[in-house]
Parts: structure tokens; sequence; C-alpha cells
């Protein structure tokens, strides 16, 4: 996994939770009692399901200590604990299992989205947000640039983390074992104040594979400066000097 830093995470905090209420304004299961968020990072998207369901039992996990140590400290009613997402297996059931732009770090969604519906409760839901990368000349000129000779070798496994795939995919892997699946996208269009902030907002989550991947500081601040200068040819200045960030989302809640 990524190196994380929960601080730089944060400074985008409204942006990165309005996911999570959107996926929870759609869920379908009345009173779960017992919810788990995994990948909660800093413990804004457990925010949220306290919020909407202030007396379940609610327990959310992150690989990232860093990421805990900032969600412990939000609300100690809620059971923090330190677990990787791709090998977890309780021994209980749940009536929602909750993601918020997480599992897209995680390989083999083929065995992983099949048991984290198995973890599911027969009268609850699997309720899942994730980047929506695709086309995005976000993610487009982050792959290009990474692809210089002078790190090329060094990022080759930094272009191959994001486990992202297409809506169908998702859909045929749990058709048969779910009652009802809701699929949507959604294209948030964020005002930033410069292509500046663009890049800050990336260095919170999918750039971090790529900085983790160069050791040399130098290489650090050519990458980003590569980077910068390209996305100050796709993301313009509008009339009032702000810059918009398209950033589409995938999200999918299935039923048990």
């Amino acid at each position: 996994m990524p190196s994380w830093d929960a601080q730089q995470y944060v400074k985008f905090k409204r942006e990165r939770t309005q996911p999570s209420l959107d996926l929870v304004s759609r869920i379908e299961v009345d009173i779960p009692n017992t919810i788990v968020d995994i990948g909660c990072g800093p413990g804004n998207s457990t925010a949220v399901l306290r919020s909407r369901w202030p007396g379940a039992e609610i327990s959310a996990f992150d690989s990232s200590p860093e990421m805990l140590a900032l969600a412990r400290k939000s609300d100690s009613s809620i059971s923090w604990f330190e677990a990787d997402a791709s090998t977890w297996l309780p021994e209980r059931k749940y009536d929602l299992i909750f993601s918020n732009a997480a599992l897209q770090w995680l390989p083999n969604h083929e065995q992983l989205f099949p048991r984290l519906l198995s973890i599911v409760s027969q009268t609850g839901a699997l309720a899942i947000q994730m980047p929506a990368y695709y086309d995005s000349p976000l993610h487009k000129q982050l792959i290009d640039v990474s692809k210089n000779t002078a790190w090329a070798d060094a990022t080759a496994p930094a272009r191959s983390r994001l486990s992202m795939r297409p809506p169908e995919f998702y859909y045929d892997l749990l058709g048969d074992s779910a009652s009802k699946i809701d699929i949507w996208q959604t294209a948030y269009y964020h005002e930033m104040d410069s292509v500046e902030s663009i890049l800050e907002w990336f260095r919170g989550t999918g750039m971090r594979p790529f900085l983790d991947a160069l050791q040399n500081p130098e290489d650090k601040s050519r990458f980003e400066s590569e980077l910068l200068d390209r996305y100050r040819q796709v993301y313009l200045k509008r009339d009032n000097g702000k810059v918009l960030l398209p950033f589409r989302r995938f999200f999918l809640i299935a039923y048990k």
C-alpha cells in the first residue's frame, strides 16, 4: 500500500467526504445494527455513517496507522482497528459493509468483492465508492509522466496499483449473489484555486505510490514539475480565475 499523510489527505476534506454522503443517502437498509467502514482513513466517512445511523454498532479499519491515529481522535464510540482489507475475514456478519475510495488500491476484485458480499447479513448491503479514473486527464497525465526514462522502471509498480474495472464487471461479478444491485457514476466539478491546487489534491491520493517510488528528492521535484506543466495545459482558468477539476466516481450498492 502507498504511504499515507493524514494531514495532506484532509486538506480537501469536504470534497473527499461528499461521495460518502451521496452513497449513504442511497442505501436502502432502514436500521442496520452493525456497520463496518473499510479503509476509513481519517474517519470522515465513518462520521457520515454515525450521523445517519446514530444507534448502530460501528467499526472502522484502515491499513494506515497514521490515518487511524487521526480517526481515533474524532469519535470514541467507534471501534477503530488496523487491518488489511485484502485479507480481512471476520467471524461475524454485518448489516452494512461500507467503503469510500479505498478498494481501488486492492488487487483481485474478482475474489475480493464476492468475499465482502458473503460477509453481509441476509437483510444487509455492500456499499462501495471508488474513483472512476478511466480516461481522466488527471490520471492519464500522471501515467505519461511516470514513463519518463529517468524513473520509468522505479514507477512501473505504481502504474498497476489501481484496480478499478468497468461497471459491467462488478454487475456480472455480483449479479448471481445479490438480490438487487444499484450502480451509478457521478462527475464532481471541484472548484480549485489554481492548477497548483489540483497537484496538491492529488498528492494526498493517486500520486502517493509514484512519489513513494522516487527516493531522490530531486526526482520527486522534477516529477511534480513535469506533471504540473501538463496540468496547466489541460485545466484552464475560468473567467473568475478559478480552475474546475472534473472528478468522476463509481458507486455500487449490492443487497444480499
